[in-house]
């Protein structure tokens, strides 16, 4: 490796973490280890919550167009979001970015990503490996992989026991294609000749469309969480709505969602019908819109809608739970997504 080009990338991305810095933080940036003190960020009896993620061939059009500084943000979602599903507030992130060749500017401006993400989710970058691999990847190409780390008092995890029959979904609406897909979508541009730099709308390209970090939850779910309103979340990554959601159920419960009650991206619109792609894989690999499911009791769905409202989030009722009588735990009802 080469060392002066480590150190310098050392060196820039310093303040960048140190701008993470929350409760509970010990020791700066640059040892063998990260330190953390649970009990100085307020636990009592906690039980650590770990994810790890990356951000898949989406890196192939940020490292296309030369756009380093979303993919990072995207790094924190993807592991921040999966924590908060069990009720894990986000303490703290290691990265981990792999090239041929290190090219500072390029690792600073991922970096810098991954720091806004951190803030966004409320943990501290607190250490992290940077590697330089000649001969493992091409020229210009990296990879990135993320670790979180959150906690829970111990009678706080979700999903709760008491989900039933006649309780609500609810969707809180996605920023697009987050980081899931983007083979697919990658293909499709590919067998239609659209470049990254083509029109999307008036004023985006295909670039700004498909680099829109994935959007963070966390803050928005843990005072939903904290005001007793949620009894399970789904995180809608890989696997899409028809797998995700029905990973917070427990047995002998189905959910039915309906794909007229939110508003669908367009990008899933346009994938969609270049692509051919029917509306059952659309939702076996996209989160068409949604990027978080919460189960409220019907009576507390006003009150949780309010709360995710206030905390800027865009929430609708999307269905209900229902006695499982076989097949699929996942239906979508009526016709989905008629483009």
């Amino acid at each position: 490796m080469d060392i002066d080009a480590g150190a310098d990338v050392v060196e820039r991305i310093r303040p960048l973490a140190d701008s993470t810095r929350r409760t509970g933080t010990k020791g700066e940036l640059g040892g063998f280890g990260g330190l953390f003190d649970l009990r100085a960020a307020g636990y009592q009896d906690p039980i650590l919550v770990a994810a790890a993620d990356g951000v898949g061939t989406k890196l192939e059009v940020a490292i296309e167009t030369g756009r380093h500084g979303t993919v990072g943000i995207d790094l924190v979602a993807m592991c921040a979001n999966d924590l908060v599903v069990q009720g894990a507030e986000p303490l703290f992130f290691l990265d981990y970015f792999a090239t041929g060749k290190l090219d500072s500017a390029a690792a600073e401006g991922v970096i810098s990503g991954i720091a806004e993400g951190c803030r966004t989710a409320g943990c501290v970058l607190i250490g992290g490996e940077t590697a330089e691999m000649p001969g493992m990847y091409e020229a210009g190409k990296f990879d990135l992989a993320g670790f979180a780390v959150g906690a829970v008092e111990r009678g706080s995890l979700l999903p709760r026991g008491d989900m039933r029959d006649g309780d609500v979904v609810l969707g809180l609406t996605s920023d697009g294609a987050h980081s899931n897909g983007f083979s697919l979508i990658r293909h499709v541009l590919k067998r239609h000749r659209i470049a990254y730099d083509a029109p999307f709308s008036d004023d985006r390209t295909w670039a700004d469309e498909l680099l829109t970090p994935t959007r963070i939850y966390t803050k928005a779910c843990l005072r939903l969480h904290a005001e007793g309103l949620v009894k399970g979340f789904a995180h809608i990554t890989g696997g899409g709505l028809s797998e995700n959601v029905p990973r917070m159920l427990p047995d002998g419960l189905a959910a039915a969602l309906d794909p007229e009650a939110w508003p669908l991206p367009p990008v899933f619109g346009r994938i969609m019908r270049d692509g051919g792609v029917p509306p059952a894989e659309m939702a076996r690999t996209f989160n068409c819109g949604i990027g978080m499911a919460a189960v409220v009791s019907s009576d507390r769905m006003d009150a949780a809608l309010d709360l995710l409202r206030a905390e800027g989030e865009e929430a609708y009722r999307i269905g209900e739970l229902r006695t499982f009588l076989g097949g699929s735990r996942l239906s979508l009802a009526r016709t989905a997504w008629n483009v």
